[in-house]
């Protein structure tokens, strides 16, 4: 790739400097001067050119849209069914992720991601230790799944409310050919919810993580 760079800068030189030698006369002294400096400019850049960082060259093209699905970024489990405050058992939510990849020719991509969980213990609690358990799948965009896979995340509660980072690598996507992007397909993370919590979600209800101490009104 340098070698390559290299000629096509001194390709660029050569087409620059015809014009320039071919008029000599003395009302084009500035148009000279002017090529002068950008055969010094094209010429600094080859001979002074830095190394372009590796992370900008991995890819050929966008990586996956990686995001928490709505209806499962949130678990709220309540005793007997009744939702309030104060009936809380546990609780949790996605707060944060990001992720990266990688791929480059006809490669598979690969997708790792790092997720904060919030994870609260209600005054409905029945111990300090709560094993909640999540999902990530990959799937074309916006159309089906391709994969999916369960995590178990065990937490031991020294308070009302913890924060977990989770990390996941080796997520592999294979490639049709070498114009299959990233931008086709999608990975999707959530909790393992029932139905009932789903729609709690869906509805855009909520209770503060750790809701042993709730607000008046909630």
């Amino acid at each position: 790739m340098r070698r390559l760079l290299t000629a096509l800068l001194a390709g660029v030189i050569a087409v620059s400097v015809v014009p320039a030698v071919a008029q000599q006369r003395p009302r084009d002294a500035d148009r000279k001067q002017e090529e002068d400096a950008r055969r010094k400019k094209a010429r600094d850049r080859e001979w002074n050119q830095p190394e372009a960082p590796l992370p900008a060259l991995r890819n050929a093209g966008p990586c996956p849209y990686v995001k928490v699905l709505y209806d499962a970024g949130r678990y709220i489990e309540f005793e007997g069914g009744r939702e309030s405050a104060g009936t809380v058992i546990y609780s949790g939510e996605i707060q944060g992720l990001s992720s990266g990849c990688e791929y480059k020719d006809d490669e598979p991509i690969r997708v790792s991601m790092e997720m904060l969980f919030g994870l609260g213990k209600g005054p409905k609690a029945t111990g300090d230790r709560k094993t909640y358990r999540y999902w990530v799948a990959v799937t074309t965009r916006n159309q089906g799944v391709i994969a999916k896979e369960y995590f178990d995340l065990p937490v031991k509660f020294d308070s009302d409310r913890v924060m977990v980072t989770e990390k996941i690598e080796g997520i592999v996507i294979p490639r049709a050919n070498l114009e299959t992007s990233g931008a086709n397909f999608e990975v999707l993370v959530g909790f393992d919810v029932t139905p009932q919590m789903a729609e709690f979600n869906r509805d855009g209800k909520r209770f503060r993580v750790g809701a042993g101490a709730p607000k008046a009104g909630e």
